[in-house]
Parts: structure tokens; C-alpha cells; sequence
């Protein structure tokens, strides 16, 4: 690998570590001091390069695209605050286990709390956040550095994709000059083929290989026992990438008898399984101590992924004094109702196949029935429910239509705040081939936009991305990526103008200060957004105009932004109004 210097020598090795690890898209931000890591990914005839100006709607987008592909993302930046910029996304991305590479350029070593222009502390900038921190030599055509270089980059993908995935950070010093400008003599002519060039036969100069946590066989009878019930429950939290194994809990269902509750995010609520499974997903309706308190309690819960995204049904499940069983592969604690008996630190697909072979007891199908029952009477009590009560479109409504109406393969994005939780609620299980995503980790309300078309950049899926006012608003600039990067999306935008979500809690009946501080009404206009952009608008406030525009945006190229413009606080009463109907039809 002959080189015009030794910062050039030094991308294109770390760029050829990446595609021998099997990187295939990077996304970079402009800047100087990463000159050397840009032209080097750019260059290579093996990697995508998404280009996105501002660097946290980049690590967003990296972000989304990760979460869709079960993948590394690599990201590349310069020196100072756009590395900075990277930190939200980062926190999502740990705490959600999304697997990112974060390759910040820096000033050379000595240069550092110098006053130097652009130049910060970015040793480990992103604290305990980040699965593993390398600060790189600076560059030099030396055989032993490049050796050094080459395995540092094996090992940080191997921790973005150990146990748990996450981000891993690489800080990147670089000194002048930083394009590919001649420097003779820079780069030996009898440089050792092996450091410069890599090994044989593109593989990566070091693979790591790692094994699945997995139970010994007493454990597996332990909890193999536990779980020999009548009445229990699989609960679904939201999944890490790449997702869920549905076939594996879809047999254990089977073995055991128990309902899926499904969490939009579970990778379960949606498939091909639900025609064969009891999958429930209404329960944020109904479950409530005037329904629950006369059904009979479960004897055990196996719980899968993180915490579920319903409060009333992480209340029901501290309600219980059942036996429960969390698994998770990492080890970690996600339950924080503190009511989990067993910590199951295993693999949940390979421990779902084995017990399912091994596991037995009393059938129940009445239990089965019951939560069945309750979730088509919940169904059955929100059907109609298209409008607010005062005649606006019911924001619930929004999310049950997209269900209804979008295209399979879909993959959809759902943003924090209400759209998620309306998922959750009014998104019925069905057979549809859909992949619902969303930034549940630190469940923050920034960068959704570019999370959604990073998503829909990692697959040939319709995308469609429903968001709120606020959400949209934070971000911005990353609509520039649906042009820039060659993403089509249809984004579904619920302008309720403001924080709605306050509406759900007693702040509400405060004001001063609620109206300023909490539900934050903006008034923006946010049609001119889409012609900055060059995306399609329409703008709607009834359910028969909301289907129209949609079905024709999923049915067309480019980009579309639907408006629909509703009423936050006649929502809110909806939603009430729809839980007390269901708990009044349970409670007969």
C-alpha cells in the first residue's frame, strides 16, 4: 500500500481494517483536522459515505442506521465541539446498546490545553458511555504502529458488537499536512507488506470471536421449573438491535401456554407468529386495578428486552407477587419497579429454543382466553375512535391508521413523547411485516428525525416516520438528509403546537406556569421547512384527508411531509375517555 504521506498511509489502513471487519457505510461531517480519515473512507470502493453537515444529526443518523442493521456505523468528525455534538446520540446509543464507532479527529498531542485554536479535551469525552476508549499514536509509517492500528480497529468493532453492543470512541490525533500532499521519503518504499497492506485474502487483521452467555443444563431445569406453571406471562420490552428472535419466543409460547405481551418496539407486536400466538398488545387500556383485581394472578413472568414502554403495565407487573424472570444477555439490571426474583443472564433466543423443549405444566387456556377477550374488547372500544370529542382528529387515530394503511415490508419510526406511547396503545398486533423503532433508551426527543432516515437508509423498507411538533422542530437540520443521503420517507407530522404530553400529567391543572413553561405553544409554520428541504407538504386535519395523503406519499418517490394539525388537550380527554369506556366493559 504505497502512500503520498504518512497521515494518508494511516486512513487507508484504518479504513481497509473497517471493510475487512465488514463495515460497509461510514457517515462523515465536514471539517479539516479529519481530512486524512475522510479521503481515505471516500476513496474506498467499499464503503457508502453518508454525508451529513451537522454533526449531531449525524450521529443520529448513524444511529438510526445502526439500530435498523444490527451493525457497526462508523462516524467521522474534526476536532472540538463536533465531537461534542456526537454526545446525545451516544447516550442513546449506550443506553439502547446500538452499536457506533465514533472517530474524532484531534490536534496533535502537544497542542492541548495549549489556547490552541479548535482544540479540546476529547480524551474520553464521552465518559463511562462508551463500551471502550483508544487514544490512537499519531501517525507514522512504522510496521509495529500500523500493526498496533489495524488490531486496535478489530477490537473496537468487536466491543460495538460484544455484550452488550454500544458505542466505542477512537480519538484520532493528526498532524499537517492533512491532505494527500507528496512528502518524500514520509512512507518507506520497503514498508512490511503485512502492516501496510493487511492480511491475505481481505481478512481483518484480528477477528475476535466471542460466545453466547447460555445456561448449564441445572440452571436451565431451574428455570425450566419456575416456569411449569397454568398462568403465565411473556413480556416484550423493547428490543436491542438486531432484534428478536420471533420464532424462538413463538416456540416458547407454545411450550408454556403463556400470552406475548408485546411491546411495539418488541420486534413481536407485528408478524407472521400473531396468527399463531395470544400477542397483546392493548394493555395500556385496560390495565387497571378495577379490571385486574378480580383475574386471577399469573404464577411466573419471563420478561425479554428492556422495560416496557407502558406504565400501567409495568405497574400491573409490581402488582404481582409472581415469580419473575428477567433475562438478559448482558447481565444488567432493567427492571425499575425492583419486584424481579430471578436475573437470567443468558441469551433470550437460545434460552427461549431450550426451554421450550424442556419446560411443562397445567395448560390454561382460560388464562389465555382472558387476555385475549380483554384486548378485542379493548380493540372493539377504540375502532371508532377517529375523532377528539370536539371533532378534530384524535391523535391515537393517527398512529392505528398508519398501522392499518402502511405497505409491507415497512419499516416505521415512532418518536418519543406521544407518538410511542400511542403505538403502544392503538397499534393492535397483526401479521404485518412491520419494524417499529425507536430511541427508548434515553427516550430523549432529539435527533428522531435523522435516526428515522438513518434507518431507512440501512433498508429497501417503505420508511414512514411519525413525530411530534417538538420533535420535528429539535431536529431540523436533519431533514437535509432525506435529499442529501437518498432516503424516501413519508414523515407524519402531529402538530399539536407544543408539549402535549403535559397534558397526561397534574402540572396541567397549574397554569401560570403551565401553558408558558410546560405545554410551550410555539405557533410555527412549518410548511416552509419543506421547501428548504425540497419535500413534499400537505397539511390535514381530518382522518379521510389523513388516509388520502398517505396513501399517496407511500405510493410515491421522494419525500413527504403530512401535517396533521390537532388539538393536544381534546386528545388527552380522548384517551381517558377510551380507558374508562374499556375499563367499565372488563369490569362487567
Amino acid at each position: 500500500m504505497s502512500a503520498p504521506n504518512r497521515n494518508v498511509l494511516w486512513g487507508r489502513a484504518l479504513a481497509d481494517e473497517l471493510v475487512r471487519g465488514g463495515v460497509d457505510a461510514v457517515v462523515v461531517s465536514p471539517g479539516s483536522r479529519s481530512t486524512p480519515l475522510v479521503t481515505a473512507v471516500s476513496e474506498h470502493d467499499e464503503l457508502t459515505v453518508y454525508s451529513v453537515l451537522d454533526e449531531r444529526s449525524a450521529a443520529y443518523f448513524a444511529l438510526g442506521r445502526a439500530r435498523r442493521s444490527g451493525e457497526v456505523t462508523p462516524l467521522i468528525c474534526t476536532s472540538g465541539t463536533a465531537a461534542a455534538n456526537y454526545h446525545p446520540a451516544v447516550i442513546e446509543a449506550d443506553r439502547g446498546r446500538v452499536p457506533l464507532l465514533l472517530l474524532t479527529a484531534d490536534r496533535p498531542p502537544e497542542l492541548r490545553d495549549s489556547g490552541a485554536n479548535q482544540t479540546v479535551d476529547q480524551e474520553k469525552l464521552y465518559g463511562d458511555a462508551v463500551r471502550w476508549y483508544m487514544d490512537l499514536p499519531e501517525p507514522e509509517a512504522e510496521e509495529r504502529k500500523l500493526r498496533s492500528l489495524r488490531t486496535t480497529v478489530g477490537r473496537a468493532l468487536a466491543a460495538a458488537t460484544g455484550t452488550p453492543a454500544g458505542p466505542v470512541h477512537l480519538n484520532c490525533p493528526f498532524r499537517k499536512p492533512l491532505e494527500p500532499t507528496p512528502r518524500p521519503g514520509d512512507v518507506p518504499a520497503d514498508l512490511d507488506p503485512l502492516a501496510a497492506a493487511g492480511r491475505d485474502g481481505g481478512r481483518p487483521f484480528v477477528s475476535t470471536t466471542t460466545g453466547v452467555p447460555q445456561l448449564d443444563r441445572a440452571d436451565l431445569s431451574e428455570v425450566a421449573e419456575g416456569l411449569s406453571v397454568g398462568r403465565g406471562l411473556i413480556v416484550a420490552g423493547p428490543a436491542d438491535p438486531p432484534g428478536v428472535d420471533a420464532q424462538a419466543l413463538t416456540a416458547l409460547a407454545h411450550a408454556t401456554g403463556f400470552p406475548i405481551l408485546a411491546d411495539p418496539l418488541s420486534g413481536l407486536r407485528f408478524g407472521g407468529h400473531t396468527r399463531v400466538t395470544t400477542t397483546v398488545g392493548g394493555y395500556d387500556g385496560y390495565l387497571d386495578p378495577r379490571v385486574t383485581d378480580d383475574w386471577p394472578v399469573p404464577d411466573a413472568i419471563l420478561r425479554v428486552g428492556a422495560s416496557p414502554t407502558s406504565k400501567r403495565l409495568r405497574n400491573y407487573l409490581a402488582r404481582t407477587d409472581a415469580r419473575q424472570f428477567v433475562v438478559d444477555p448482558a447481565g444488567a439490571w432493567r427492571e425499575a419497579e425492583f419486584r424481579a426474583s430471578d436475573l437470567v443472564v443468558a441469551d433470550p433466543a437460545r434460552l427461549a429454543a431450550r426451554l421450550a423443549e424442556v419446560v411443562g405444566g397445567p395448560d390454561a387456556p382460560d388464562w389465555r382466553e382472558r387476555w385475549a377477550a380483554a384486548d378485542r374488547v379493548h380493540r372493539d372500544v377504540v375502532a371508532d375512535a377517529t375523532t377528539d370529542g370536539q371533532g378534530g382528529y384524535f391523535e391515537g387515530a393517527v398512529l392505528a391508521d398508519v398501522a392499518d394503511l402502511a405497505p409491507e415490508p415497512a419499516t416505521l419510526v415512532v418518536s418519543n413523547s406521544n407518538p410511542v406511547r400511542d403505538a403502544d396503545r392503538y397499534m393492535p398486533p397483526t401479521p404485518a411485516g412491520y419494524t417499529v423503532l425507536g430511541n427508548r433508551g434515553a427516550s430523549g426527543i432529539d435527533g428522531v428525525t435523522s435516526t428515522a432516515l438513518g434507518a431507512g437508509s440501512a433498508t429497501t423498507d417503505d420508511l414512514t416516520l411519525v413525530i411530534g411538533d417538538l420533535s420535528y422542530y429539535h431536529d431540523g437540520n436533519g431533514l437535509l438528509s432525506a435529499l442529501r443521503c437518498g432516503v424516501d420517507a413519508t414523515i407524519v407530522l402531529i402538530d399539536n403546537d407544543g408539549g402535549g404530553i403535559f397534558h397526561r400529567l397534574p402540572i396541567e391543572s397549574f397554569d401560570p406556569p403551565f401553558t408558558e413553561a410546560f405545554r410551550t405553544p410555539h405557533g410555527l409554520d412549518f410548511e416552509p421547512t419543506a421547501d428548504l428541504y425540497d419535500l413534499g407538504y400537505t397539511a390535514v386535519d381530518d382522518r379521510e384527508a389523513f388516509r388520502d395523503a398517505y396513501a399517496a406519499s407511500v405510493g410515491s418517490d421522494g419525500t413527504d411531509v403530512i401535517e396533521v394539525r390537532t388539538n393536544p388537550e381534546a386528545s388527552q380527554r380522548t384517551r381517558e375517555r377510551l380507558v374508562e369506556a374499556t375499563v367499565a366493559e372488563l369490569s362487567e
